[in-house]
């Protein structure tokens, strides 16, 4: 991933941190640019959320991942840079429908939007982006003759 200036500014001044938390922001960034940019690097897995995390404020800290994305040679960063996978929240719809992905039956389509309330498109989308791409869990479909194709987590 190539990175913006703003992003490379926000990495950058994070390395003078004690255990890289992003703590100080370019001028600039305020508001609603300071919750893009933290999004975007997030979504890459360039940030991550500190073990320090307090009071419903995430604090976050480069991930080796981060590191990398700035040339700094992973042999050489320190071993307390966060590298933990997304967190998952209970009692979210992602986390009722990863629950029924991972019944070894499987769940339909139609299962997951009646339970989500969702359209079948945006479930199709979160299973390739969410739970593929940034979770990376392994999502299978099977379709036997006439019955209606089933997902699950293998």
């Amino acid at each position: 991933m190539s990175l913006s200036p703003t992003q490379q500014q926000v990495l950058e001044a994070a390395l003078g941190q004690p255990e890289h938390v992003l703590s100080a922001f370019p001028a600039h960034v305020k508001g609603g640019a300071r919750t893009k940019v933290l999004t975007a690097l997030a979504n890459a897995g360039l940030i991550g959320e500190h073990v320090d995390s307090q009071k419903g404020r995430p604090i976050y800290a480069i991930t080796a991942a981060g590191l990398k994305a700035l040339g700094i040679d992973l042999a050489d960063a320190p071993s307390n840079a966060s590298t933990q996978p997304p967190r998952l929240r209970d009692g979210t719809k992602q986390a009722m429908l990863i629950a029924l992905l991972k019944q070894p039956e499987g769940v339909t389509l139609a299962q997951m939007a009646e339970v989500s309330g969702w359209q079948i498109h945006t479930i199709r989308g979160f299973m390739a982006g969410s739970l593929k791409k940034k979770l990376g869990m392994n999502v299978v479909s099977d379709k036997l003759h006439d019955q209606a194709r089933k997902y699950r987590i293998a």
